[in-house]
């Protein structure tokens, strides 16, 4: 069955960085565009950076362009979210998606000092 597990979240302080990943099983990792999203508490769920199968194209929320990356790793069936200049509004648990559908269980990211 298609599984998604993230990790790598915690709490950091304003300006630091944190790199999440989300390990895929369950399916051909390689066919399908995979996103990072987040939810702060009380907020919806928004958008924060997704990436073609190949890896060839990335689109980013404004919120993080210039300071967060997403990339893929094929062989690995593994997705990565490189945060950096990490800012209290960036809190929120994130979640990876494969496609359209299946979710992960989400890693919280607080950032405060």
């Amino acid at each position: 069955q298609v599984q998604l597990v993230e990790s790598g979240g915690g709490l950091v302080q304003p300006g630091g960085s944190l790199r999440l990943s989300c390990a895929a099983s369950g399916f051909t990792f390689s066919n399908y565009p995979m996103s990072w999203y987040r939810q702060a508490a009380g907020k919806g769920r928004e958008l924060v950076a997704r990436i073609t199968a190949t890896g060839g194209r990335t689109n980013y929320a404004d919120s993080v362009k210039g300071r967060f990356t997403i990339s893929r790793d094929n062989v690995e069936s593994t997705v990565y979210l490189q945060m950096n200049s990490l800012k209290p509004e960036d809190t929120a648990v994130y979640y990876c998606q494969r496609g359209v559908d299946y979710w992960g269980q989400g890693t919280q990211v607080t950032v405060s000092s």
